[in-house]
């Protein structure tokens, strides 16, 4: 197992995007790409294809071998990877209020990539519907949550969970007093050579 190169690759676009003061839709627009696909690259929900990678990094207009320099492509193989909670990475999604996610581990299991989240959503936490390139599961810490997916409705409880492919429209609405705690974990599809 290693921790994965997406991540890494995901959190330098945004990184270098938002130094270079580049709006999402700006960089959208000169890489061809709709705002919400690169918002979900960013972000991790999916993985790139190579040719969509690499039109965003000359988009940037950043050399391949300085956008590369600090990504760590051969980590040391482990069976076991140890992560204390001050090395979890709090990220932010595109549009959505009240919703607050720390990546726990990303990780590449057989060629699946895996991503481990904790999302805490504010009483009246609000986005859009989304979709994800991944199967996904939802388990309820604390709190009371209607999870939407589709047009079905589950009315989640501390200790209920769910899983579902993430391609169906889903939003999460916290229908608590207080705020809800979630582990989410995306298990990405793999993407047809």
């Amino acid at each position: 197992m290693q921790e994965d190169i997406i991540i890494q690759i995901s959190k330098r676009l945004k990184d270098i995007r938002k130094e270079k003061d580049i709006t999402l839709q700006q960089l959208a627009d000169v890489a061809g790409v709709s705002k919400g696909m690169l918002s979900q690259v960013e972000n991790s929900r999916t993985i790139p294809s190579l040719n969509v990678l690499l039109n965003l990094i000359k988009s940037l207009q950043v050399d391949f071998n300085e956008f590369f320099k600090d990504i760590n492509l051969h980590p040391k193989e482990s069976n076991v990877i140890f992560k204390k909670k001050e090395q979890y990475q709090a990220f932010e999604k595109e549009n959505a209020k009240g919703f607050y996610y720390q990546r726990l581990l990303s990780t590449t299991i057989h060629n699946y990539h895996a991503d481990f989240v904790l999302l805490r959503l504010e009483k009246g936490a609000k986005r859009e519907m989304v979709s994800t390139d991944a199967f996904e599961f939802k388990y309820l810490l604390n709190g009371s949550v209607d999870y939407i997916i589709a047009d079905e409705t589950y009315s989640m409880e501390e200790g209920d969970s769910l899983f579902f492919d993430g391609a169906e429209l889903h939003n999460p609405c916290n229908r608590g007093e207080e705020d809800a705690l979630m582990l989410v974990i995306y298990i990405f599809k793999q993407k047809a050579e």
